[in-house]
């Protein structure tokens, strides 16, 4: 594994970013991608996957969540696809269902921005080690002016994790405004400090060098080209209808609106939260990964890109990639024996993501573990089931 290289820059350890031109990259005969198999036919043992039911089980008898969405996926087939309870409790029960859409919360980060971000890295409209306050002046100020793309990608730019609900009572230009006023809580590239913040600046660089936000950019260039036709911000009625139910806000459950209030307050688009999605979209986004930036023929991002996405970056308190978690404190929903390539991340209301390229295999899970009352805990739940994929693997004769 190629670990992305450090520079120092007086007393701070800033990322540097450079991506080695060996970089293997998985290659493999690419069918018609995600199409169910037996776990058998990829070499899976259905057996040991099988007991996926077994842990979600104990997961809906402790009240850890009202339901979930599992789908696994290995060498480019889908061999494990459940729903499991429910997804409304209140104000009646409705049925969680395979296809139903999810708040994917802090899935955001990665899926939306981060991979937005790249692309634009990608085509030459800036570089990972850019001042952040080279494209966006008013940010360059208390403290920030040498706060980087990178630092802000790997949550090393010393940002405050999240702001005062009070920046956003007066609409979403004055809290961008007041954003991009803060000033650092940490001193810039020595630690690790997870932030909401810094990607909701994120999603303002994307706006300002695209000419659009990154709910039309990712889906024009990221999701759209994927044909993930049911991933986007804020909803229409016809999938927010399928959406679970997360809280009660203003005297209303929320369905298919962001349970995040900050992201609320920001119109329900921001780089931080405000993303929804099926476990069928989210499968193929995945597999895109796995591949290089390329589905079904369909390129939406170069290998180099992609490569340098999966790249480990080393910060203060363990691995990150650009934009997703690797090893770190918040890698509870990672399982125990994904390989050293695999990579992913985890959102507020019950939703992970992992993906590890050298075993070709990667472990959706979505739930709404806020429902009704706040009190749901999945991420060790979400570990289990992706140790439970990744010990199927190679344990059947591939037919």
């Amino acid at each position: 594994m190629k670990h992305v290289a450090l520079a120092l820059v007086g007393c701070c350890v800033v990322p540097h970013f450079e991506l080695s031109a060996s970089e293997d990259l998985p290659r493999e005969e690419h069918h018609d991608s995600l199409a169910v198999a037996p776990p058998e036919a990829v070499g899976m043992d259905s057996r040991r996957l099988n007991v996926i039911d077994e842990i979600v089980a104990e997961g809906l008898s402790r009240g850890k969540m009202p339901g979930c969405v599992v789908l696994v996926g290995h060498h480019g087939y889908t061999v494990f696809h459940k729903a499991y309870g429910y997804r409304q409790l209140l104000p009646v029960k409705a049925p969680m269902l395979s296809d139903t859409v999810f708040d994917l919360a802090s899935l955001t980060k990665p899926i939306a921005t981060a991979t937005s971000v790249m692309s634009l890295i990608e085509q030459g409209k800036l570089k990972l080690d850019d001042p952040v306050g080279k494209h966006i002046p008013e940010f360059a100020n208390n403290g920030k002016e040498q706060i980087s793309i990178g630092q802000l990608l790997t949550h090393m730019g010393g940002l405050i994790p999240d702001n005062s609900m009070r920046d956003y009572q007066d609409g979403p230009a004055e809290a961008m405004r007041r954003v991009l006023e803060l000033s650092p809580t940490a001193v810039p590239g020595e630690k690790f400090m997870y932030s909401d913040v810094g990607f909701i600046v994120l999603a303002e660089l994307v706006k300002r060098l695209a000419g659009e936000d990154v709910n039309e950019y990712s889906r024009r260039v990221i999701f759209n080209p994927l044909r993930m036709t049911e991933t986007g911000f804020v909803p229409d009625a016809e999938l927010a209808a399928r959406a679970a139910v997360t809280q009660e806000r203003d005297d209303h459950w929320m369905q298919g609106e962001v349970h995040d209030p900050r992201a609320y307050a920001l119109g329900g688009v921001a780089g931080h939260a405000g993303l929804f999605s099926t476990a069928t979209d989210l499968a193929r986004y995945a597999q895109a990964m796995i591949n290089g930036g390329t589905l079904d023929g369909v390129r939406v991002l170069k290998p180099e890109t992609v490569a340098l996405i999966r790249s480990p970056v080393k910060v203060s308190s363990g691995l990150r990639t650009l934009g997703w978690d690797m090893k770190s404190p918040y890698s509870s929903n990672r399982g125990d024996l994904m390989s050293a390539s695999a990579f992913g991340h985890g959102g507020f209301t019950g939703t992970a993501l992992w993906i590890d390229p050298d075993q070709q295999l990667f472990v959706v899970f979505l739930s709404n573990r806020v429902h009704p009352d706040g009190k749901g805990a999945v991420n060790s739940l979400a570990g289990r089931i992706c140790t439970v994929a990744a010990a199927a693997v190679g344990c059947a004769e591939a037919q």
